[in-house]
């Protein structure tokens, strides 16, 4: 497939994680900010995602009827067609087919609900991402606003690799948004919810532009100055 078009696959091994609703934000808000044509795959047998896609008025993003068997012709032909983002989400189960689905991805983003049960489930997720090779960032998702459990559980995901530094608040307007084919940017765009999707999505996107060559993040400017000044300096430190 071509640099040209992205895929982002949401996993998570425990249900209830939010993986349905955060894809349909992260795909819209995408749209919304410049990184479309985005289409939708679901390939969850539940279906969660394609029936919010029914119900919505918008064509944006695009859906894309496929099963695990026809994703590498699906994603083709969605490349063919000038998509240049694709969010794919997958069942809350761990099988070979998602790890199949995981080696399409640039980007693995795991949504971790902030409880002891979810961060004990994240290992497999972490296994697939690792033995594929992708990069993984966990999502903290649907946490409650000033709860001292919410940056615990951000340490304790850190420790199996890098966490968004976007936390996703359970609100109601954020979960009641997906009732009629919405997301909340489009219910509200001013709301607190609306603004943490919108900063997840630019923190995702920094990260796929940084697995391109695109830019470094701010702790790579700081070493890569770090390591200029050392040249600069070190002849004179060491008289």
């Amino acid at each position: 497939m071509l640099a040209s078009m992205r895929v982002i696959v949401f996993a998570s091994q425990k249900g209830g994680s939010g993986k349905t609703t955060l894809s349909g934000h992260i795909a819209v808000e995408a749209g919304r900010a410049g990184a479309g044509p985005v289409a939708l795959i679901d390939t969850d047998p539940q279906g969660s995602l394609a029936k919010w896609w029914n119900v919505r008025e918008d064509p944006n993003p695009a859906f894309i009827q496929s099963v695990f068997s026809n994703l590498f012709q699906d994603l083709d032909r969605a490349r063919d067609e000038g998509f240049r983002l694709v969010v794919i989400d997958t069942p809350p189960a761990v099988t070979r087919a998602i790890s199949e689905v995981v080696n399409f991805a640039d980007l693995v983003v795991a949504p971790t609900r902030p409880s002891p049960h979810d961060l004990r489930a994240v290992g497999p997720t972490v296994d697939i991402a690792q033995a594929r090779g992708k990069q993984l960032v966990f999502v903290v998702n649907g946490a409650t606003p000033k709860a001292r459990i919410t940056s615990e559980a951000a340490i304790a995901l850190s420790q199996h690799g890098t966490v968004a530094p976007t936390v996703i608040h359970h609100r109601v307007d954020y979960a009641a948004s997906m009732i009629d084919g919405r997301t909340v940017m489009e219910i509200d765009p001013y709301c607190k919810s609306a603004q943490e999707i919108s900063e997840l999505w630019q923190y995702l996107d920094q990260r796929l532009k940084r697995a391109e060559g695109g830019i470094r993040s701010p702790e790579e400017n700081a070493a890569a100055a770090a390591a200029q000044q050392s040249r600069v300096f070190g002849r004179r430190a060491a008289q």
